[in-house]
């Protein structure tokens, strides 16, 4: 599904302008609110969407009233996995999809039914967030390398999600 690299090479090959499609312009508009977010090892938007209208939006940043990466530093904590593995997480700020979900408990705006577009596969925890609050349309521009479980728990609980591309991203010394 990646109809934005498709109407770039059609647009250089002089093959006239076409509108893009609802799932490519909401992520377009993710794209643009990831430029508010305020940690530069992770820097991506959410929008919530439900009938091709915006509910809200959301970026990775701090929560209100405390310090930001790009002030002050990351905060790193490092996890152990079940296979041995290390990795090490910015914990200073809050992912994209949760400001997002937090914006629409804290103004009273349902989620049921939602399509929740963003830069990569929600991580374990927004899952969660996503599949209580009734969303039931998930799409990535890309993959996030730690995310089968999330797909998992995603096809379980009968939320759909799509990808532009296959692309897997991760971040950097994780």
């Amino acid at each position: 599904m990646n109809e934005v690299k498709a109407r770039e090479e059609a647009a250089s090959a002089g093959i006239p302008y076409s509108r893009p499609s609802w799932d490519e312009y909401f992520m377009e508009v993710s794209n643009t609110v990831a430029k508010r977010a305020t940690c530069d090892r992770g820097r991506s938007g959410c929008v919530i969407v439900r009938d091709k209208r915006i509910l809200v939006t959301g970026y990775v940043g701090s929560p209100i009233g405390l310090s930001h990466c790009d002030e002050v530093g990351h905060l790193f904590k490092k996890m152990i996995h079940e296979d041995g593995r290390t990795t090490t997480h910015c914990v200073r700020t809050v992912h994209a999809e949760q400001n997002a979900i937090t914006q629409a408990a804290r103004y009273g705006i349902s989620l049921d039914n939602a399509t929740l577009y963003c830069k990569m596969t929600p991580c374990r925890t927004c899952a969660m967030l996503i599949i209580n609050c009734g969303i039931k349309r998930v799409v990535c521009e890309f993959r996030y390398h730690d995310g089968k479980e999330s797909e998992s728990m995603f096809a379980e609980a009968g939320v759909k999600i799509e990808y532009f591309n296959d692309e897997v991203l991760s971040y950097e010394n994780q």
